[in-house]
């Protein structure tokens, strides 16, 4: 059993590496015109003023896979975990955007469904990350990984 500190460490990485998964997929939806077909002004420009804050928020949101949850699974763990900061994103930052509207719904009335998508990216990417860092057999203990 590694320590607490390996823990945090391993979740607050897993959550970079989620946030560049995340940040990624959005990135791509927004160049190819994913959002766009769907009726959403979500096309964000690749940058450092926009990849870094969202690195170390996603790094802090990675946080909340700290407490370990034995059996449960990559995916359910990552979706789940991953409404946490959609949750915030449609209801306390959008909000404040100008335009945004409550839920993003000024971007288009998608926009849930893009947020909640792009942070299941962010989950997922982080849920495998820090079951992969925590030196694990998931064979043994969970049967497969799933």
């Amino acid at each position: 059993m590694q320590g607490l500190l390996g823990r945090v460490s391993a979740c607050f990485t897993g959550g970079v590496f989620g946030g560049l998964l995340a940040s990624v997929g959005a990135w791509m939806a927004g160049r190819y015109g994913w959002t766009a077909a769907l009726g959403v002004t979500i096309a964000p420009e690749w940058d450092a003023a926009w990849i870094f804050p969202r690195l170390l928020w996603s790094g802090v949101w990675g946080l909340v896979f700290v407490p370990d949850v034995g059996g449960a699974s990559i995916f359910w763990r990552g979706l789940l975990l991953s409404l946490g900061p959609t949750l915030v994103q449609l209801f306390i930052l959008y909000p404040d955007q100008d335009g945004a509207g409550l839920a993003g719904l000024g971007l288009g009335a998608w926009t849930p469904l893009v947020v909640l998508l792009t942070n299941a990216l962010w989950g997922w990417g982080t849920a495998v990350w820090v079951r992969l860092a925590a030196g694990e057999d998931d064979r043994q203990r969970y049967g497969r990984l799933h």
